[in-house]
């Protein structure tokens, strides 16, 4: 069974992240040239959250968005509650994990570091991949196509 390891392997272990006094316009920003949904908020070396477009969207939503709110930390607006996964982790519990908590995006730690960050559009790759891989052994077996 393919891991959270192996899905690391294959998009790199690059991880774009901001610190957690950073302003939301740099956390937009970096989004916006990196072309992500999501950054890590690292305070020193601790993952203390994720921050998704949507905390963006969610503060401005009330009462539209003033610019003076662009300056807003971005520890104040971030997702704090977190789901992680070990590189251990299969594919299959990554996905199950991402369903049932309706996240996209999965911090990967190793001894309370993080050493990835893996979304949904991985986990979905992998997975066709993976059933495209079974469905051409089945018909080469079906049709006694030999490799």
């Amino acid at each position: 069974m393919a891991t959270a390891t192996d899905l690391l392997k294959v998009k790199g272990k690059d991880v774009y992240w901001i610190s957690a006094s950073a302003s939301i316009k740099e956390a937009l920003v970096l989004m916006a040239e990196k072309d992500v949904g999501a950054l890590p908020v690292l305070d020193g070396k601790k993952l203390s959250g994720i921050f998704f477009e949507r905390d963006f969207d969610g503060l401005c939503a009330e009462e539209g968005c003033p610019p003076k709110k662009l300056d807003t930390p971005v520890q104040d607006v971030m997702t704090k509650k977190l789901f992680t996964v070990t590189p251990a982790t299969t594919i299959e519990e990554c996905m199950q994990l991402m369903t049932e908590k309706h996240i996209r995006h999965l911090p990967v730690m190793e001894k309370n570091q993080m050493v990835g960050l893996v979304s949904i559009g991985d986990v979905v790759k992998a997975i066709i991949s993976s059933q495209k891989g079974l469905i051409d052994q089945l018909e080469g077996y079906i049709t006694g196509r030999r490799w």
